[in-house]
């Protein structure tokens, strides 16, 4: 048997070089560790592609009692014009009916925290559907402007609950990267429902007054039916589950909604943390929120302030009293007032489309300040279309114009960005009964400018109204700049901490989120040395 010499001289018993099989297996090894890796990104990635849809069905199903809101809000412009004629009702007892909803709605926002922290934020969102649904049969039925009324404070109550509890819940469930566009859901969706219900009376305007308005408002039922399905798909809260010792659970559903195992457990031990500190307060939440300490005012002074310029810069008169102002612009006909109206719903939720993409990328504040300059500037146009031009074609289109691009800047930054930032700016141990509060300042400002509208307009013209307007939303400028922080791609835990540093919020500067994160290390490791 003879030996085969190669290259190095090394010759094996078959010929084969020495090293030639070990070279041959490593070359298969490394094969094998490719194949693994690719496996692995393979099941990575449709880990990442199952979370997001699950996370965005979520959000999507949390969303649906805002189209109850925006539907109202909506569908009562063009109703009112019906019941009017219908009931027989005075001015004074529409601004009353248009605006109770918005006032009574307050106290839905106060129970809603407590609920939500007793039975869970899915429960309370079921609650919610079920209080509308049984205020807008009433009303859809009602022989007379007193059961009218009642209906109308039941649909209050019911939207105060849904209103307040769907940001929250967003924004507890969804992972930091995705936060602030999945938190822009509920305002889409009034969005939505304010486009469906403009749709709606136009569609029904034909019929007979004392029908039309019925079924225009009939139709404000429909979402509750998806609501119900809703409930049995979407989970709880992890952060909630949490605070009722249900880790496991919690658990289960961050696996759910996080990319990786590694980050389930980050987040896992950052809500622990934050619960623990929830649970060893010894003052009561109400008491906390009446003598807040200075980290926790601040956040109530800004999760509160945003709540009330969103309103108080006039975006529900410009909504409920479309058809007001466009008929000082010179439109008469009924029918094509609602038309136009339509035109304002489309822009609206269109523009919101914007927010969603750039919430997570720009940031709040940047979208705040787009929106808040812009809608100074279209209130202010309004104004000066409505004292200098008059009535007439140029008057109606540049009414219609601006009115447009008053919505579209609200749509853009202040309509999304307000809720956004009340549902994530708390720490876990008051965040519902805080966002409850900012809620009852944003219903109470609605109220009383939709119940002030027409009044106030009598007393000093539509466009004096909104030279006022205008001057409200350039407060709102100021607001944004000196005490709304950027919370962009930080966990809620970390937004927390970002609030106490008390030095740099004085001097008007933003953490960096590498600080922010070490400030979580440094507190975890604390809270590690003490156990």
């Amino acid at each position: 048997m003879g030996f085969q010499e190669h290259g190095n001289g090394e010759l094996g018993l078959s010929g084969i070089p020495l090293g030639a099989k070990n070279k041959y297996r490593r070359m298969g090894s490394d094969h094998t560790e490719d194949y693994h890796d690719g496996l692995d990104q393979y099941h990575q990635e449709h880990r990442s592609k199952s979370t997001r849809k699950y996370v965005l069905a979520c959000a999507v199903f949390a969303s649906l009692n805002n189209v109850l809101l925006g539907y109202d809000v909506g569908v009562m412009s063009g109703a009112v014009i019906f019941i009017k004629e219908d009931l027989k009702i005075s001015e004074v007892k529409e601004e009353f009916l248009v605006g109770i909803l918005s006032i009574v709605s307050l106290l839905g926002s106060l129970g809603g925290g407590r609920t939500s922290d007793a039975i869970g934020r899915k429960w309370t969102m079921g609650l919610a559907a079920i209080i509308f649904q049984t205020g807008a049969l009433i009303m859809t039925l009602a022989p007379s402007f007193a059961v009218l009324m009642i209906g109308r404070l039941l649909a209050g109550v019911g939207i105060g609950f849904g209103v307040m509890i769907a940001p929250i819940y967003i924004a507890e469930i969804s992972p930091n990267i995705t936060r602030g566009s999945l938190t822009t859901f509920p305002e889409i969706f009034i969005n939505l429902g304010i486009l469906l219900g403009y749709v709606s009376n136009y569609a029904f305007s034909g019929l007979s007054p004392h029908i039309n308005w019925r079924i225009m408002l009939a139709v404000g039922v429909l979402p509750s039916v998806f609501i119900g399905f809703a409930l049995f798909i979407i989970p709880e809260s992890p952060r909630w589950l949490v605070m009722r010792n249900r880790v496991e659970e919690a658990r289960s559903v961050l696996s759910k909604t996080n990319d990786n195992d590694q980050e389930v457990e980050e987040r896992l031990a950052e809500i622990q943390q934050a619960a623990g500190l929830a649970n060893s307060s010894k003052q009561p939440v109400w008491r906390e929120l009446l003598f807040p300490s200075p980290a926790l005012r601040r956040m109530l002074i800004t999760g509160f302030g945003i709540q009330c310029f969103q309103q108080i810069s006039g975006i529900d008169a410009t909504v409920y009293y479309s058809p007001e102002i466009f008929k000082a612009a010179g439109i008469e006909d009924n029918s094509k007032l609602l038309a136009a109206t339509v035109a304002v719903g489309i822009t609206k939720t269109a523009f919101i489309v914007i927010a969603i993409i750039l919430i997570d990328k720009l940031g709040r504040k940047p979208l705040l300040y787009v929106s808040t300059i812009g809608m100074t500037l279209s209130l202010l146009m309004i104004g000066i279309t409505l004292a200098l031009f008059g009535q007439g074609s140029l008057a109606i289109a540049l009414a219609i114009l601006f009115v447009c691009a008053n919505v579209a800047f609200f749509s853009v930054g202040l309509g999304p960005v307000c809720w956004v930032l009340t549902s994530e700016i708390f720490p876990l141990r008051v965040r519902a009964q805080a966002s409850a509060v900012g809620a009852v300042g944003n219903r109470v400002c609605s109220g009383l400018v939709a119940m002030s509208f027409l009044s106030v307009s009598r007393a000093i013209t539509v466009a004096g109204t909104f030279f006022l307007f205008a001057a409200i939303s350039s407060l709102a400028v100021v607001f944004v700049y000196s005490l709304v922080p950027e919370t962009k791609g930080k966990s809620l835990e970390q937004i927390e901490l970002l609030f106490q540093n008390e030095q740099a919020t004085i001097q008007g500067r933003e953490m960096e989120l590498g600080d922010v994160e070490q400030l979580v290390q440094n507190k975890t490791n604390s809270t590690v040395q003490i156990d």
